[in-house]
Order: structure tokens, then sequence, then C-alpha cells
């Protein structure tokens, strides 16, 4: 009976955020900029005072929510996000964790950056940390490039991981502009041919999170109830928002642009395809009655990432009114507080969300969203 009741109640809070997205979606399409900047803020205040890290301050979850702060900052000038972002990098000491040889553990750096590009005081910065951790991530033989390791089913590629191409590569890429040194940038490119290669699915235009997802038309395939291939939401927005990113800030001249640009536009193409009717994303892209309610991190980036095509004339502007009915979608699911909730709690794989899971990484994808938001003609 108990289990009954509990099952009922979260139907109850599924139905109930569905429907508010939904009754959301179906207003006016104008944005109100102030309302907007409002609820950025509130997330701000709310994360910032309720402070979570998977292992470290300066690990990836921090990484990806003061990118997210960076963001808002560049579009807003509100200096609320500047002093977020010098108080944590103050606090960590401008260090990167700890492991010299996984891409989450420098996407601290990009606030680093940011603020070493926007700050007129060039003595405050401290990038010795960062250029340590690139140094040696990019050029020292390590297990992983020597094809050593045995971890992921015999996985020995740098970036074996789509999320790798948010944490890493955007950073490396601002080293790059930040220092004049394109050798940083040509790295890069290598490792993230490297993952391309085993993750992306030409065929679906999206990435398996890793090579435990990777169709190899088998029996051993890994599948969703509805036979289709498993793509994970917040994955596939990792990779998207960072392609953003990183086209931010790429050389308009850079040889491998057009790469980046074309694999955007799939990827692109494939997500507003699929777009669920309330605006938000589910968490297996290819089977959303798997979990039939919206996810706020992966929509958070895959919001980002299209708004960003908009506003720099990669998407057609066409696309706009799917990318207000997104952005709607998520500030219904914003608490009165603050707090950003539905987001999926750390993983690989889809899994469900909750009205009350919310991560920092969830708040930095929903300030990231926004940043661009506000740029919507």
């Amino acid at each position: 009976m108990k289990e009954s009741i509990l099952v009922a109640l979260g139907v109850l809070t599924f139905f109930s955020c569905s429907v508010s997205q939904k009754v959301v979606a179906q207003e006016s399409t104008a944005l109100d900029h102030r309302a907007i900047e409002k609820s950025m803020i509130k997330a701000l205040e709310w994360q910032e005072a309720h402070p979570i890290f998977a292992i470290h301050p300066t690990d990836w979850t921090n990484g990806a929510y003061y990118t997210g702060v960076a963001r808002a900052h560049k579009t807003t000038k509100n200096m609320m996000y500047m002093a977020a972002l010098k108080n944590q990098a103050v606090h960590n000491n401008w260090n990167t964790f700890k492991r010299l040889f996984h891409a989450d553990d420098v996407a601290i750096s990009y606030s680093y950056l940011y603020i070493a590009m926007t700050d007129k005081r060039r003595n405050f910065v401290d990038l010795e940390p960062t250029k340590k951790f690139l140094d040696a991530h990019l050029y020292e033989p390590n297990k992983w490039t020597e094809g050593k390791s045995k971890d992921i089913k015999g996985e020995t590629i740098l970036w074996w991981w789509c999320d790798a191409l948010f944490m890493a590569p955007p950073v490396i890429n601002l080293y790059a502009k930040k220092t004049n040194q394109p050798k940083y940038l040509e790295a890069m490119h290598k490792y993230y041919m490297e993952t391309y290669n085993r993750l992306y699915d030409k065929e679906e235009k999206l990435f398996s999170r890793d090579m435990r997802f990777v169709w190899k038309g088998t029996k051993e395939d890994r599948k969703e109830p509805n036979g289709k291939k498993i793509f994970w939401s917040r994955g596939n927005g990792w990779v998207i928002g960072g392609l953003a990113l990183l086209l931010d800030d790429m050389p308009k001249d850079y040889e491998h642009r057009d790469f980046y640009v074309n694999l955007y536009k799939e990827m692109a193409a494939k997500i507003l395809e699929i777009q669920p009717e309330d605006g938000l994303w589910r968490t297996s892209l290819l089977s959303p009655k798997s979990y039939v309610h919206g996810e706020v991190s992966g929509s958070g980036f895959y919001t980002f990432a299209l708004a960003w095509g908009i506003n720099n004339g990669l998407l057609d502007k066409k696309h706009t009114s799917a990318v207000k009915k997104a952005w709607s979608a998520l500030t219904a699911c914003q608490h009165e507080d603050g707090r950003v909730g539905w987001v999926q709690n750390i993983g690989a794989f889809p899994e469900p969300a909750s009205a009350d899971s919310w991560q920092n990484f969830g708040t930095g994808a929903y300030l990231l969203a926004g940043s661009e938001i506000l740029k919507l003609k």
C-alpha cells in the first residue's frame, strides 16, 4: 500500500511539472529580459549558498557550474557573477584538480581563463597551474595514449567518454587564444577526433556516452525497451554545449573549424527534430517514454547551444520559437527560492530526475541557457 502511494505521488509530481511546462510553453513567446536576469541571479544566489561538489571544489561539477557563471557575466556584465568567479578562484588558489590525464579535472580552468581575459588586473590571476595541467595532459606519455589502460572494456584513448568534450576542449581552445599558442589547438583537435571517431553515431547524429553504448550490431548491444540505441541526454548536451563554447572562441580561419561547424549543425538538427512537445528533452533521447519527465541539465545545454547557434548565424531564426519554448520549460523547473530542479544526478546513462533533484552543473546549464536566451531577438 505504501509503495502504491509513493508511486502515485511520483506520477503526480511528474504530471504537475509536465503540465506547468506545457502551460508556460503555450504562453506568449515574447521574452521578458528583466525576468530572465532575475531568474538567473536567483539561481546563482541559491547555488552559492548551497555549495556542492562530487570530490573537491576544483572538480568537474564546479567546473561546469562556473563556466555557466562566466558566460552569464559575459552577457549581463552583472558583477555578482564576477564576484562569485573570483571568490572561488582565490579559494582554489587557481588550481585544477589532481588527475592530470583526466579531462574532468581541468574544466574549472575555463572560469580562471575567463577572469584572466576580462579582469584588467593582470597580476591577480595565476594561470600556471592550468599550464602545468595542459602541458602534462596533452604532451606527456600516459597509459591512455599508450594503450595501456584497461578501464571501460579496454578503452585506451585520452578522452574515452563523450562528456570529456565539454570538460577539456573549451579550456584548451581558450588557453590557446589567451596565450596565442596554436599548438594547443592542434593537440586538442587530435584528441577530439579520436573521441569523435569512436563515439559519434553518423546515422543518428548523436554521441554514445562511451564504448559500452556503441552499437555493434550484435545481441550484446545495449538497447532501450523500445529497441532503440541508448543516447544519454546530458552526455549529448555536454558535447553540443562544448561545441558552442569552442566555436565562440575558435579562430575564424582555423583550418579545422569547418569540421566543428558541420558537427554542430548535424547535432543541432537532430536535437531540434526530437524535442518533445513540452520543450524539455528526456534523459533517454530516443526512448522518451523510458522516463516521461523533462530533464534540466541536458535541456539546459541544448537550449544554450541552440540559442548560441541562432545568435551566431549557424541556425535559421525559424528555430527561435523552439528555443524559447525550451527556456520557458526550464524556468518552470526552478523553485521559488532559486533552486533549479529536475536535474538528473551524477551518472553515465539515462536515469530519472525529480522536482527536488539538483546539482551545481544543472545550475551551470541553466545559466548558460539564460546567457544566450538574453541575446535572442
